[in-house]
């Protein structure tokens, strides 16, 4: 599977903007952190977008990563791509992080819900003027983007920091990366001031 094709599940599977949003930003995060780490971009990226692409058709933890796992079967991805996406909910799955594509993909997944909504409310909602200080302040009011559990990304945050960055990854420093690469691909995000979605 390359990303052409994963575009084309993403896009079939997937008709929430939102949604779609939301996998954009992780792909771009994953690539961000492959090149900083110096693995595959292409199969990082790809993991990234496609992640969450069952959640519409199966919308609740009972089904979600596992009942996808057939169509992405049927569409060529391979088992190790399988059991990345696997990782992201052991609680599910059972599929423990083990590698650090692992704790990557757990890592760049609940933190762009937060800078996504920091970027909606700006009145230009463009990402690239948004700056870490400003996700630091919305962070601290729970209300804000309240979908987003901050004892979560702190948790997992944490843990992709000790098991790749020997704890030398702090959580501003990785919101920031995360908001790097996602401004590379305002456009596409549909947050760079242009139309709205």
């Amino acid at each position: 599977m390359n990303r052409e094709a994963g575009w084309q599940l993403v896009t079939e599977y997937v008709k929430d903007a939102g949604l779609r949003r939301h996998m954009l930003s992780v792909e771009a995060a994953m690539r961000f952190y492959a090149r900083k780490m110096g693995e595959d971009e292409e199969r990082w990226g790809l993991i990234g977008l496609i992640h969450d692409f069952d959640w519409e058709i199966h919308p609740d933890l009972t089904q979600h990563p596992m009942d996808g796992a057939p169509i992405l079967r049927a569409r060529g991805a391979d088992e190790e791509i399988i059991r990345v996406i696997f990782s992201h909910y052991t609680g599910g799955t059972g599929v423990e992080r083990e590698k650090p594509i692992d704790f990557a993909l757990l890592a760049c997944d609940e933190i762009t819900g937060l800078i996504v909504a920091t970027a909606l409310v700006r009145p230009d909602k463009n990402i690239r003027s948004v700056e870490v200080k400003s996700i630091q302040k919305k962070w601290k009011t729970p209300a804000f983007a309240a979908g987003v559990n901050r004892a979560h990304v702190e948790e997992v945050t944490a843990d992709f920091s000790r098991a790749c960055f020997g704890g030398g990854l702090q959580l501003w420093d990785h919101a920031g990366n995360v908001l790097e690469a996602m401004k590379g691909i305002a456009a596409e995000l549909g947050l760079d001031g242009g139309a709205q979605t």
